[in-house]
């Protein structure tokens, strides 16, 4: 069985609505901040590389046609409403 690498402490600085909004969340998932943090940059990094590989493939390929965007909005979101 492989171990995850040591944690790391950083310390940050955020606006507070933002650590109001982060201690409610993590609350409600049952989660340290710490760890909720952790998920959120994960998620953010994974936003990230993905706007990352579609600019690389838009420049191999040219840009998505709005019929390939809408396939790929139903394939992420479902009948799911998008949260703006």
């Amino acid at each position: 069985m492989s171990r995850a690498s040591p944690a790391i402490k950083l310390a940050i600085t955020v606006d507070s609505d933002v650590h109001a909004k982060v201690v409610r969340a993590a609350t409600r998932e049952h989660k340290s901040i710490s760890a909720w943090m952790t998920d959120a940059a994960r998620r953010a990094l994974l936003v990230r590389d993905g706007f990352a590989a579609i600019a690389e493939w838009e420049a191999e390929h040219g840009e998505l046609s709005n019929e390939e965007l809408a396939r790929a909005r139903e394939r992420v979101f479902g009948s799911r409403p998008r949260r703006r």
